[in-house]
């Protein structure tokens, strides 16, 4: 299918002898025509969009503030040199039965300045009217692929969501759809991969699985789950006997739900250790614009910001997990566990992140599957923001085992000074931190506060 909309693009770029791009709504890069100017000066954010495969957030909402949206006819976007649009554009909306599904645009260098593009009566020059069929031709092939990512986003959902009791009946429903629309062949090794917090305000349809790997996406509600999950609190502990960190006892427990909406992705791999596709699929779904609690990268003044061309745009505020590779659909749940955990445990510790797997969080692998409670009454007084940077000096002292002299080199401060310190610690917990298993308390206490 993805060919399809070359072909299509490229008859647009003919048609009308201009560089074509298509982008879906959230701005993902699907297909794009040469450019064959000779221009030294090629235009930094389409540049950034071919290279990138997305625009930045703040490219979408810079765009999306000339109406683009609600646009049913073909409108014409002016060149701004100071957001890094170089030359003005023309946009023809990608619609399918009244919906926009994404965009394609086209680079005025200057001789489609005259082209009427039709509305208030006038009619578009006939390459316009033309490129906008074929338009509407790309909103329909658009409407099928969003439809079939619908009903295997819904059928990943059910699967993830599902009671133990339910779970093969909704593995065996999720194998044969894929295997129906994208030709799955059971027993390959997949993963899934949690990014939180994912927006769904405007929206709750997942990114179409259209990057290498991708085969079906989900967004999952805030603490939403089957019976007998714990709500986005988690104030419900595991049944007895259901595990903890290991792998092992992860396929009944309650699932650690999500304070904020996610998504989960899950993505096909070569072989069950190797990650790299879902770290890349990790890596581009941060750079959506519902990645995070707010956009990425957008500026003051609403242009255009992030990288320059050729380099990343910034990575959302959210974070991302990925779990443990298997062959079997029915251990998916357990797999978006992990994932939700690694994902979790980045947000809890940035260095970890953003993107991370769940063999790589150490402690939190156990910290993740704890209900959450009220913070031990003896670290109580630690955790209010005046005492908030003895708190972070108690942390990276338990963090160096001991250590007074890295420690100190990590905070930037004095070994006196350090010392001090410790002793306010001591004397506001009533701890003694020469005691393994006061130290013990303190460290995990101060690593479960973040979560």
């Amino acid at each position: 299918m993805r060919g399809d909309y070359q072909q299509l693009v490229d008859e647009i770029s003919a048609a009308l002898g201009a560089p074509a791009t298509l982008e879906d709504r959230d701005f993902g890069l699907i297909a794009f025509g040469a450019h064959e100017s000779d221009d030294e000066v090629m235009d930094p954010v389409r540049t950034r969009s071919i290279l990138q495969r997305r625009s930045s957030a703040a490219v979408r909402a810079w765009f999306e503030a000339f109406g683009i949206a609600r646009a049913k006819t073909a409108l014409r976007i002016p060149p701004d040199p100071a957001a890094g649009v170089f030359k003005g554009r023309i946009c023809l909306p990608v619609r399918h039965r009244g919906i926009v599904h994404g965009y394609v645009w086209l680079l005025d260098d200057g001789h489609l300045t005259d082209l009427e593009l039709g509305g208030r009566g006038a009619p578009p020059d006939p390459r316009i009217a033309q490129a906008m069929e074929t338009a509407s031709r790309i909103g329909a092939l658009l409407a099928d692929e969003a439809r079939a990512g619908s009903e295997l986003g819904e059928l990943l959902r059910e699967l993830l969501d599902a009671p133990a009791a339910g779970r093969p009946a909704a593995a065996a429903a999720l194998r044969d759809a894929l295997r129906d629309s994208l030709r799955f062949t059971p027993g390959v090794p997949l993963t899934v991969v949690a990014v939180l917090p994912w927006d769904t305000s405007d929206t709750d349809t997942a990114p179409l699985p259209g990057l290498p790997g991708l085969l079906a996406a989900c967004a999952l509600p805030a603490g939403g789950g089957p019976e007998g999950v714990p709500p986005a609190d988690g104030t419900r502990a595991a049944p007895p006997g259901t595990g903890g960190g290991g792998r092992s006892g992860a396929t009944d427990r309650p699932r650690p739900a999500a304070a904020v909406p996610s998504l989960a992705a899950l993505v096909r791999l070569r072989s069950p250790g190797a990650l790299a596709p879902a770290h890349a699929v990790a890596e581009h779904l941060l750079r959506s614009p519902r990645a995070g609690a707010s956009p990425a990268g957008a500026s003051a003044r609403g242009g255009p910001a992030g990288g320059g061309a050729g380099q990343p745009a910034p990575l959302g505020p959210g974070a991302a997990g990925i779990g443990a590779g298997t062959s079997e659909l029915t251990a998916l749940p357990a797999t978006w566990r992990e994932a939700l955990d690694a994902a979790r445990a980045v947000r809890a510790e940035p260095r970890l992140g953003p993107v991370t797997q769940w063999d790589a969080i150490g402690a939190y692998r156990m910290l993740t599957t704890l209900p959450k409670a009220a913070p031990d009454p003896v670290i109580g007084p630690l955790l209010t923001p005046a005492h908030a940077e003895l708190a972070r000096t108690a942390e990276v002292f338990l963090d160096c085992a001991g250590q007074a002299s890295r420690t100190a080199q990590v905070l930037g401060i004095h070994r006196q000074t350090l010392y001090y310190r410790l002793g306010r610690v001591e004397k506001l917990t009533g701890l003694d931190l020469g005691d393994g298993e006061h130290r013990l308390l303190l460290h995990m206490a101060l690593k479960a506060a973040r979560l």
